[in-house]
């Protein structure tokens, strides 16, 4: 199933995404990806999510790899589609629409992923509302990084911290 979903993002990248400039998101999608690889990394061992192979477990047999391919493949897409057609104009309620409207479509898309075909699982206190949330900070992030990069670093590493603290995750649980 996740080969049909990373084909299913190539597919709407090349119909919706900017790749004409991409160069204009290329720091963008590596802070995403990067951002990705560092959840990875800290909590390899004490996950707050994990996906789970399907019938494609052939391609991708596992969960690092199943990470990799959508750390590589759907994340420049979203990024592309997400802050290519990000309004521009100042009429904040209409960016606020925008954010919240690509939060409850991969929140709901989550959702789907756990409840529907077990694609993936949620462990160690992690749940829909800290999903929710999540992309949220996600999407806004994004967006901040675009415009100002090192303001969206400094956020991150705050957040991460405050994230390790608050999920009690185990220093020793670490690589």
């Amino acid at each position: 199933m996740h080969v049909i979903l990373l084909l299913g993002f190539l597919f709407a990248g090349w119909k919706w995404g900017d790749w004409r400039n991409w160069k204009k998101y290329y720091s963008t999608i590596l802070f995403f990806i990067i951002g990705d690889l560092i959840y990875s990394y800290l909590l390899y061992n004490y996950p707050m999510w994990q996906f789970h192979p399907s019938f494609d477990k052939a391609i991708l047999p596992n969960h690092t790899l199943i990470s990799l391919a959508v750390e590589f493949i759907s994340f420049p897409v979203k990024v592309l589609i997400y802050l290519g057609n990000f309004p521009e104009h100042k009429n904040k309620v209409k960016q606020l629409y925008y954010i919240l409207t690509w939060v409850i479509f991969f929140t709901v898309f989550e959702f789907t992923s756990i409840n529907i075909w077990g694609g993936l699982s949620h462990h160690n206190g992690w749940n829909m509302l800290y999903t929710f949330f999540f992309y949220i900070v996600i999407f806004v992030m994004l967006r901040l990084h675009q415009n100002r990069p090192l303001l969206a670093w400094a956020f991150s590493f705050v957040i991460i911290t405050f994230l390790l603290f608050s999920f009690d995750v185990p220093i020793g649980s670490m690589k």
